[in-house]
């Protein structure tokens, strides 16, 4: 089966098309989350991964899919990009279909994270 094939069985399954976009900045993720890590590479990649996964823990068994936008966990290098691997991985774990948003420049927010 194929990924258009899955995502349209976990839409009739959800009976939900919605597809939650995930594109962290640390300064505005709440601060229950970010409190627990010192505001370094490494604290900001796990507050990253602890809301991108409560969310998910929320949301899996009602939503279909998540579209994270990897110009947002670029910005904080490498860092960032183990926050997207992990994401995208325990999203799979909870059975979401996954929809990496790669594109560059295409609306403000996401031209202004281009380095």
């Amino acid at each position: 089966m194929n990924a258009i094939d899955r995502l349209i069985e976990k839409i009739q399954k959800t009976d939900n098309p919605t597809v939650m976009g995930l594109d962290p900045r640390y300064e505005m993720l709440p601060k229950c989350v970010t409190d627990k890590y010192p505001k370094t590479l490494e604290g900001v990649k796990k507050a990253i991964i602890e809301f991108n996964k409560t969310l998910i823990d929320n949301v899996y068994d009602i939503i279909p899919s998540i579209k994270p936008q990897i110009a947002f966990y670029e910005m904080y290098g490498i860092a960032g990009m183990e926050a997207f691997k992990e994401t995208c991985s325990y999203a799979k774990e909870k059975g979401m279909i996954v929809i990496a948003d790669i594109k560059r420049g295409d609306i403000g927010s996401t031209a202004t994270r281009i380095f």
